[in-house]
């Protein structure tokens, strides 16, 4: 268990809140949201052929393990979005949702979540995609939190292309699901009873939890899953 596992750890005790987290991309939803978003926006003249460049210049070294800065991708699509007010580009997000990642939502995915509402559980969904598209699949899934990577806004209510904080990621998702459970329930009155990921890096989250599941995992984390005994899921 990593240092920040072994702080954030929670033993349960009678009458606390139970928590089913789940990770966005590749786990809940089939593909990567911000490689289909940069997609979409280019499509619709949304973000400039230079940036879409960059963007897949950042891709590529993201792939081939190349030195990267997480928050990059972002700060590039952001940039050519700070013409837009934050309502506009909730709008753009619910129809790039509605068109790309709805149909790609896995229906297992969907059944998991309500099974473990009907367990009485309070489900988090958790990624390192912008908070607004967060924002939107919770809704539509009807998921009670969100903790995803915030974009910085500006006192007329624009994206100023910065991200706030950190990027959701790795050890990130912890430190996130911690501060939402916080806020929304209360320091030491909650736990995360069941996780879901799908990607080596989820392994903080995924170790935190009483029943930790990996979701069509990589290799990497397929070896982890084995070597630790935690279950296994192939989501359709």
């Amino acid at each position: 268990m990593s240092d920040y596992a072994q702080r954030e750890a929670h033993a349960p005790a009678h009458g606390e809140a139970s928590l089913a987290v789940f990770d966005y991309d590749g786990t809940i939803m089939d593909g990567q949201s911000g490689q289909l978003f940069s997609l979409y926006l280019l499509r619709h003249g949304l973000i400039t052929r230079r940036t879409a460049l960059r963007l897949g210049w950042w891709g590529a070294r993201y792939k081939l393990h190349l030195p990267y800065r997480q928050d990059e991708s972002r700060e590039l699509i952001f940039r050519d979005l700070a013409r837009y007010d934050h309502d506009e580009v909730m709008r753009i997000m619910r129809d790039f949702y509605a068109e790309l990642l709805a149909p790609r939502t896995r229906a297992d995915a969907k059944a998991e979540i309500e099974r473990c509402q009907a367990d009485g559980m309070t489900c988090v969904l958790v990624s390192a995609t912008f908070f607004e598209m967060a924002r939107v699949a919770a809704e539509e899934l009807g998921i009670e939190g969100v903790a995803a990577t915030h974009m910085e806004l500006d006192e007329r209510g624009h994206f100023t292309g910065r991200v706030e904080g950190e990027v959701v990621a790795g050890e990130g998702k912890v430190r996130a699901v911690c501060r939402w459970a916080n806020e929304a329930i209360g320091e030491g009155a909650w736990r995360i009873a069941r996780a879901y990921g799908d990607h080596f890096t989820d392994e903080p989250l995924l170790e935190l939890a009483d029943e930790p599941c990996a979701v069509c995992p990589g290799s990497t984390l397929s070896r982890i899953a084995r070597r630790r005994g935690w279950r296994i899921a192939r989501w359709s």
